[in-house]
């Protein structure tokens, strides 16, 4: 699959999130990070909560029910989910996006 991301994106640090078919692109900085996720495959994310996140989908499509409400992204739209509130969904191979995450350590690079 050929990234979607020029190189200045596939040059920073590789981020360590342990699911299959996803590669992620992280920028630090020192109090949240923006990550740059690309998805070969499709995913299932259990239901989880963390600190406020905010994504913009720049291919492919997520469903995501956001405390009890699913939602269907497409390339172009943008999502929020509040800080402490319970998410979940699906993420269909080709789905790539560029998240905001507000905490500085949410994930680590690999």
């Amino acid at each position: 699959m050929k990234s979607i991301f020029p190189e200045p994106i596939l040059n920073l640090p590789q981020a360590d999130i342990p699911i299959k078919g996803l590669n992620a692109y992280l920028s630090q900085s020192s109090n949240h990070q923006i990550i740059f996720m690309e998805f070969s495959e499709d995913v299932d994310l259990p239901e989880h909560s963390h600190a406020s996140q905010v994504g913009i989908v720049l291919e492919g499509k997520i469903d995501l029910i956001i405390d009890g409400v699913k939602n269907t992204f497409q390339k172009g739209d943008r999502y929020f989910i509040p800080n402490g509130i319970k998410h979940s969904g699906k993420i269909y191979a080709g789905y790539a996006d560029m998240t905001f995450f507000n905490e500085k350590n949410r994930y680590n690079a690999k």
